[in-house]
């Protein structure tokens, strides 16, 4: 079991749905990503391509790009609502290399779809290419690929590398969260789960390092019971990771903040079985129904 597929079977949260648009990307570029260079080689169905020119046109009769990133990281996610929930997105035999998958998505492809897609809109570059530089600069750390532990597995490391890139800010702190003393450990002591790990061994003593690292960082969360009292400081667009209680992990679960009718809510892609949707509970009461939830992070996308 891949450890998404593992975390996303924790999730629960009931359907809705939007605009019937098939699912696709985009992107754009900045300093970081001329430092990556080319991507590498994507595993990608012919349709991913068409799916992307279908997201732009959609920006385009929306006029998305005048509008700020958060409403177009909404816009964009909204136009995933209703597509099918699928394990194992990245996992795929070989070396590590970019995978686009916009067909079938899990929790984190899914904001990172989104993600991806308002950044291209925003910066008027719009064509599969650039679609496919700014995911790569966004998933691995520095925007680089270098085999499977560059690819940035836990929230925590994702988070603290792309606001490293100027790509979003972890405001947990600012908006009133508490220090979050998490230590990851899962992958290391689950390599059995990952093929990866297990096929080369000698990746799990460096993966425990890297591991190490992440679990020295000073990280803030808002607990779970805080969410309520706290929610006028989240905004619409917001990137979340829900913290759990899960011993070796950071979190169980990611989404999209949105607010509709002035109510907050979750748009995410929830686990096996369904598709993505935005929660009919609130966030707090979405986040109450699970005990192993302990809270959240938020990272607010900046302007790119």
């Amino acid at each position: 079991m891949n450890r998404r597929n593992f975390l996303f079977q924790l999730s629960i949260g009931p359907a809705a749905a939007w605009l019937g648009w098939p699912r696709q990307t985009t992107s754009g570029f900045s300093k970081w990503q001329q430092l990556a260079g080319e991507p590498s080689l994507a595993i990608l169905e012919d349709d991913d391509e068409t799916l992307c020119r279908t997201k732009f046109e959609l920006a385009v009769s929306l006029a998305l790009q005048k509008k700020p990133i958060n409403e177009v990281i909404v816009a964009m996610g909204k136009s995933f609502l209703g597509t099918d929930y699928v394990a194992h997105a990245l996992e795929v035999p070989g070396e590590e290399r970019l995978v686009v998958n916009m067909r079938g998505l899990d929790c984190v492809s899914f904001y990172e779809n989104a993600l991806v897609l308002a950044r291209c809109i925003k910066l008027n570059r719009t064509t599969f290419d650039d679609y496919r530089r700014q995911l790569q600069l966004i998933r691995y750390r520095g925007g680089v690929i270098d085999g499977y532990l560059s690819r940035l597995h836990y929230t925590t490391d994702y988070i603290y590398d792309n606001e490293k890139k100027g790509v979003w800010k972890d405001v947990t702190g600012e908006i009133g969260g508490i220090p979050y003393r998490n230590t990851v450990s899962f992958m290391s002591t689950h390599p059995e789960n990952y093929r990866q790990l297990k096929e080369k061994p000698s990746l799990v003593e460096k993966m425990k390092k890297l591991e190490e690292e992440i679990s020295n960082r000073k990280k803030f969360y808002i607990p779970k019971n805080q969410v309520e009292a706290l929610q006028s400081k989240i905004l619409t667009g917001d990137i979340l990771g829900i913290t759990t209680d899960m011993e070796g992990l950071d979190t169980s679960h990611t989404g999209i903040a949105i607010r509709e009718n002035g109510v907050l809510r979750f748009m995410h892609a929830p686990l096996a079985g369904a598709r993505v949707q935005i929660s009919e509970r609130t966030l707090p009461e979405y986040l109450e129904r699970n005990k192993r939830q302990t809270g959240i992070i938020v990272a607010r996308p900046l302007e790119p």
